[in-house]
């Protein structure tokens, strides 16, 4: 059973930052795609960054310049460091990674469970 687990949300005063992880566990080849997605009350769901085994980082428009993510692939790993962060920031965070399950498998699109990020004073 394939697993992302997010982790590092929480509340933090505009200006701040924060790091939100997410570990892929479980049996499964590979990975290729890793990304981050948020969602604000009555928004719909908007991609936040990307990035593919080969490091090569997408980000959306409203996050470009204040976050960066990255990817640790011996763990499995992608991480999200939010700076200068907004309170139209504030949203559930999705991890996403497209895995492989066996060799044989095309890749499958994964969700995690969502971590909040809330930004205020």
């Amino acid at each position: 059973q394939v697993q992302l687990v997010e982790s590092g949300g929480g509340l933090v005063q505009p200006g701040g930052s924060l790091r939100l992880s997410c570990a892929a566990s479980g049996r499964f080849f590979s990975i290729n795609v890793m990304g981050w997605y948020r969602q604000a009350p009555g928004n719909k769901r908007e991609l936040v960054a990307s990035i593919r085994n080969d490091f090569m980082a997408n980000y959306g428009d409203s996050v470009k310049g204040r976050f960066t993510i990255s990817r640790d692939n011996a763990k499995n790993t992608v991480y999200l460091q939010m700076n200068s962060l907004k309170p139209e920031d504030t949203a559930v965070y999705y991890c996403t990674a497209d895995l492989a399950p066996s060799i044989e498998s095309d890749y499958l699109h994964y969700w995690g469970q969502g971590t909040q990020v809330t930004v205020s004073s």
